[in-house]
């Protein structure tokens, strides 16, 4: 995978939108929000504010993750989802494919991250000065060299997933930062945000959202 930035040239993918809310499938291969300099500025926040100009970031995925995203369409939305995140109210689950046979089919990492200085934007875990991290693994299936796995993490540090699996001995697919070898050398990193499921701003009913997995 190359540092030049490439953004997919796909039509915005609304998976539901109200007064509120808005919930779109991310590609992968697109920044969540600009980055530094002109040819970073194409992110999925400015193709959803040329359709929905009102549109406010709640959260984000990295670049090369696809998915379930959240906006907010009021400010009181943003402030009412920001606290869900906060407070860790909403749920989270991820598909992945990751190198080798994940054992035993069910399980939790609890393992402290930390951004590692000198090699930023990657995470590290530090057991000393890490911020508390955990993240649930169920295995659905077996393949020839991978495992493919449903994560739940229950928190939400940057990049917690891939540092979790490949702190099991099991990078995802296509990782340009954590896995090495044969793991990385699938098309594109192997995470999918699958669903979400938050509280409306507007009422506080729960509701799940979901992407379809595109591996």
């Amino acid at each position: 995978m190359s540092d030049v930035y490439a953004p997919p040239d796909t039509p915005l993918q609304v998976i539901h939108a109200d007064h509120q809310l808005l919930l779109v499938d991310k590609p992968p291969g697109l920044l969540s929000v600009p980055g530094k300099g002109a040819h970073l500025a194409d992110c999925l926040l400015a193709r959803v504010q040329a359709a929905y100009p009102e549109a406010l970031l709640v959260h984000r995925l990295d670049r090369d993750t696809s998915g379930v995203m959240v906006f907010a369409l009021s400010p009181s939305a943003q402030r009412h989802l920001g606290l869900q995140f906060e407070k860790r109210q909403t749920r989270k689950t991820y598909v992945a494919r990751v190198w080798g046979r994940l054992e035993p089919k069910t399980g939790t990492v609890d393992l402290p991250l930390i951004v590692d200085w000198p090699n930023r934007p990657l995470q590290m875990v530090d057991h000393e000065n890490g911020k508390p991290a955990q993240t649930d693994w169920r295995v659905l299936r077996f393949e020839a060299d991978a495992t493919r796995v449903r994560l739940t993490p229950l928190t939400g540090r940057s990049h917690q997933l891939r540092v979790h699996m490949r702190a099991l001995g099991h990078p995802i697919l296509g990782d340009p930062f954590y896995a090495t070898g044969p793991a990385r050398d699938a098309p594109r990193l192997m995470l999918h945000s699958e669903s979400l499921r938050l509280r409306h701003p507007d009422g506080g009913v729960g509701m799940t959202f979901k992407a379809k997995l595109p591996f």
